[in-house]
Formats: structure tokens, C-alpha cells, sequence
């Protein structure tokens, strides 16, 4: 069955390869938040974009190694899944092509102008240099990394960590400067000539590596008009190059899992999907969001500079609520009327401000007005019937506050049993009785159909899609009459990436 995938796929995946994957999984990986996102502005440099390309190659990695990771942990026999093997595959060849890209020579003069020393501040004393340039501190052609298992020794916990000074005991042992990290340290092993005890090298490795990571930023502030030499904007290209590749492959990741737990379940019946299946779900998918988040906005920074002012990237400076919400309600209506054969769908009534705007990615906004939407005239189409003349409106409410944006959805669909409203957050969780097939090779073309409804997916996506920024997706229904969706959008734009 494994052997048959990668085959399929004419793929391998190598000892070393695997190795590698394990050591960058012991990493933890570094947030973006909105606002830090819009720095780049709309026509940034391309020493700007060199420095978030470096970024880009080494956190993307780092994030799908967490994720083959998980995959291959699965309870229950879940990880042998022939469609959940295909996903593990596709992350461990996007692993390989970016950690294979060749790093650009370049002289001292253009390095010195890409990377500058930053002093640490905590509680307002310097605590030493971070060095932005990574070859500083690294070497070879591998981020770096010396990634034979038996050498590994930088074990850092998941998560976030605060620059803070370095502990006395290894002041004492001559590491005041951060720019003087041993290489070897980053090599996966403490150099013998260092005279540190077993317990001060793993200590030192976890507080070395939180601090290295906590100093990697996606934006660096870079001199815009410095004549920077073709390798730059080569490697930006090769780059994005392999990131559009990548985003292509990885398009049907979230169908191909859908049909690795039905194939699970059909192999399982007397099996039941635990928490522990729902909590990898919403980590995985989670983590997906976040990928091709910084993929997508990575490539629109290279390929759309300067076209348009209000964007940059894939996020809109000025987002239109109302243009967006009528567009996903048309989109909805569409697909309802060709799904049930109706003439007319049910009317969707927005009542919105149209001149209110505010910074958010387009799609991910459209992606979850759609679903909910949708949900809502599925829901009344089956309450009233496909043969009704007329049916009552569902009505989109939005409304601005300080922290939030609100978006009311409202239907008059019957409603949703109060025992069954918890497992609408649940991943195949569906009211339809007879759940549309996926089709083996459908699932992995980026122009995969969606039905109108029978994978249980929308509502617990779009969830995650409104607390990638800081919002929430909530659910109140009356049973008997109607559901109400309330999407909050967190409008201060300052809310931390949540990290899988």
C-alpha cells in the first residue's frame, strides 16, 4: 500500500531524508500576525523580499516536518491510510524541495547590507547580538544542519519563547554573545572543547535554539535603494518558483484527508473517531491555513508588486464587507439552484454598511461567507421543500465595533436539535443521509467541485479560517425554527499567528 503511493508519485522518500525531516520537527515554528504582513508594503525591495525568502525556506520546513510528524502518529491505524499516506508524501517532497535550494553567493559588501547586528533588550539592559545573517551562524548547504540522529541535541518544547539574557552559568563559560554561538551547536552537537557537563548542553541547546528562533522575522527593514546584484532577485524567482509548485501540489490536501478518515472508517466500522482525531484535524488544518497563508502571500509579493495599492500581497489594506458578502451570497445561490434544480434560490438580504472596510485577506472572508451561507439555504431548500413557491430570506447582519467586526447569518431553516449543535464543530459530521462519493483522483486536482453539502468540513474550516487573525465562528440555533452564525473578525489586526 505505502510502497504503491510513492511510486504513483515517482517519489522516494531516503534515510537521510527522514532524518532530516525529524531534526527540523524539533524546532518550534514562528508566528506572523497581520500586521507584519502589511510591512512589506506594496512594491517592496529585493533585498525586503530576499530576506523574507530566507525566512520563508526556513520556516516553511520546519512547519511541515511538525505536520509529516503528526501524520505518522495517528491513532488507530489512521497513519496507514492510503489517501493520508499521499498527504504525508506531498509535505515530505515540499520538505525536500525547499531545503534543497542552493543559498546565493554573495560578496561582503551585499551581506553587510542584508544583515545587521541587533542588540537584545531585556528589562532595558543589552544582553548581546542577535546576528540576522544565518550563515553567521550556520553552515553548509543544508540550513546549516548536521542531521545524522545520533548527533541530534537541540530539543526545544513547541511554542513561543521571550528573549532573555543568558543564564549566569553559561556567562560564566564565555557564550555573553549570541553572535558567538558554536556552530557545532546548530550542527545538532555541542563542540567538545566547551567543557559543559550533559545537563548544561541540553539546557544550553533548549535556551540557544528559543532564542535563535525568537529572533527570525518574516519582515526585515532592508535599504530600498541599494543596487542589489542579479543573485538576489534569482533567488527570490527560484523561490517562488518551487512555492507555486508547491501550493499546486498541496491544493487537495483537505478532500484527500476527508477520504483518509472515511477510508478509515469504512476499514474501522466498530471504531469510533475519538478527541484525539478532532484535535489532530483542527492542528492539521490549522497549520495548513498558516502554510498557504505565508505561501500565498509570499508569492503575491514577488509576482504582483506595485499593481496594486490597496493590497499587498494577498491582504487588503481596504477589504469591502459588503462587496464580499454579496459576492459569496451570489456564489452560494448558484450552487443551490444547480444542486436542487431550482429556478430561484432563496434571496440572501445584506444589511451593511458599504463604505465599511478594514484589513483582512479577501479570500479567506469570502471562504467562510460561502460556507456558512450555504449551509443556511441548504437548510431552508430541505425545511421548506424543493417544491415551495417562495422562501423566507436569509438575512447577512454586519456591524462594526472596536475589536470586532460581526457578521450575523440568520436563516429560517428549523434549526439544529440542542443535543446535536456540539457536533456541528466536528469533523464529518453531516445531516445528509447519503454522503457524495470522492473519487480517488478528484481530490487532488485544484479544480475539485466541492458538493453542496456531505463532508461536515465547512463550518469546523471556516472556525479555524476566523482564528487564524483572532476571531471566532459561533453557533446559536433554535430548534424548530432557525440557526444564527455569528462570524467575529478581529479588525485591530494585531492578533498573533496560532501555532499548530
Amino acid at each position: 500500500m505505502r510502497v504503491s503511493i510513492l511510486l504513483r508519485s515517482g517519489w522516494k522518500l531516503t534515510p537521510e531524508l527522514k532524518d532530516k525531516i525529524s531534526y527540523y520537527a524539533q524546532f518550534p515554528a514562528t508566528g506572523v500576525s497581520l500586521r507584519q504582513m502589511v510591512q512589506f508594503g506594496s512594491d517592496p525591495s529585493e533585498g525586503t523580499l530576499f530576506r523574507a525568502s530566507q525566512f520563508i525556506v526556513e520556516e516553511l520546513p520546519i512547519r511541515l516536518a511538525h505536520r509529516v510528524k503528526d501524520l505518522e502518529s495517528l491513532p488507530n491505524g489512521l497513519s496507514d491510510m492510503p489517501s493520508i499516506l499521499r498527504v504525508k508524501n506531498w509535505y515530505e517532497q515540499s520538505f525536500e524541495e525547499l531545503t534543497s535550494i542552493p543559498p546565493p553567493k554573495l560578496s561582503t559588501d551585499v551581506k553587510s547590507m542584508l544583515y545587521k547586528q541587533q542588540k537584545i533588550r531585556t528589562n532595558g539592559k543589552t544582553n548581546g547580538t542577535v546576528v540576522s545573517d544565518p550563515s553567521d551562524v550556520t553552515t553548509n548547504n543544508n540550513n546549516g544542519h548536521h542531521l545524522a540522529s545520533k548527533d541530534i541535541a537541540i530539543k526545544p518544547e513547541r511554542g513561543s519563547a521571550s528573549i532573555d539574557p543568558l543564564p549566569e552559568d553559561f556567562q560564566a563559560e564565555g557564550f555573553q554573545d549570541y553572535g558567538n554561538i558554536p556552530t557545532a551547536m546548530h550542527e545538532g552537537t555541542v563542540a567538545n572543547d566547551q567543557g559543559l557537563g550533559k545537563s548544561k548542553k541540553s539546557k544550553f541547546s533548549n535556551f540557544i535554539a528559543a532564542q535563535f528562533a525568537n529572533a527570525r522575522k518574516y519582515f526585515a527593514n532592508v535599504e530600498p535603494n541599494y543596487p542589489w546584484p542579479p543573485e538576489i532577485a534569482q533567488y527570490n524567482a527560484e523561490v517562488t518558483r518551487r512555492l507555486q509548485k508547491i501550493k499546486a501540489r498541496h491544493d487537495g490536501v483537505v478532500s484527500t484527508v476527508a477520504r483518509g478518515i472515511l477510508e478509515w472508517k469504512d476499514s474501522r466500522p466498530t471504531v469510533k473517531a475519538d478527541y484525539s482525531i478532532q484535535n489532530f484535524l483542527d492542528r492539521f488544518y490549522m497549520s495548513r491555513i498558516g502554510i498557504r497563508m505565508l505561501i500565498g502571500q509570499h508569492i503575491a509579493l514577488n509576482m504582483d508588486r506595485g499593481t496594486q495599492n490597496d493590497y499587498v500581497g494577498i491582504i487588503c489594506t481596504s477589504t469591502n464587507v459588503r462587496e464580499i458578502a454579496l459576492a459569496a451570497a451570489d456564489h452560494a445561490r448558484f450552487l443551490c439552484e444547480d444542486w436542487y434544480g431550482l429556478f430561484k434560490a432563496p434571496d440572501v438580504d445584506v444589511v451593511c454598511d458599504p463604505n465599511l472596510t478594514f484589513m483582512y485577506v479577501p479570500g479567506h472572508l469570502s471562504h467562510m461567507l460561502f460556507e456558512t451561507i450555504k449551509n443556511s439555504l441548504r437548510a431552508v431548500v430541505e425545511t421548506h421543500g424543493e417544491d415551495a413557491e417562495s422562501y423566507p430570506p436569509i438575512k447577512v447582519i454586519v456591524v462594526e465595533g472596536q475589536e470586532d467586526i460581526t457578521i450575523k447569518v440568520s436563516d429560517e431553516g428549523g434549526g439544529i436539535p440542542r443535543s446535536e449543535v456540539p457536533y456541528v464543530w466536528t469533523y464529518m459530521y453531516t445531516t445528509v443521509k447519503h454522503r457524495p462519493e470522492l473519487e480517488d483522483e478528484e481530490t487532488s486536482r485544484s479544480d475539485f467541485k466541492a458538493p453542496m453539502a456531505g463532508y461536515g468540513y465547512g463550518l469546523p474550516i471556516s472556525r479555524l479560517y476566523s482564528r487564524y487573525f483572532g476571531g471566532d465562528l459561533k453557533l446559536i440555533s433554535m430548534e424548530g425554527y432557525g440557526t444564527d452564525v455569528y462570524l467575529h473578525l478581529n479588525r485591530l489586526s494585531s492578533s498573533t499567528e496560532p501555532l499548530a
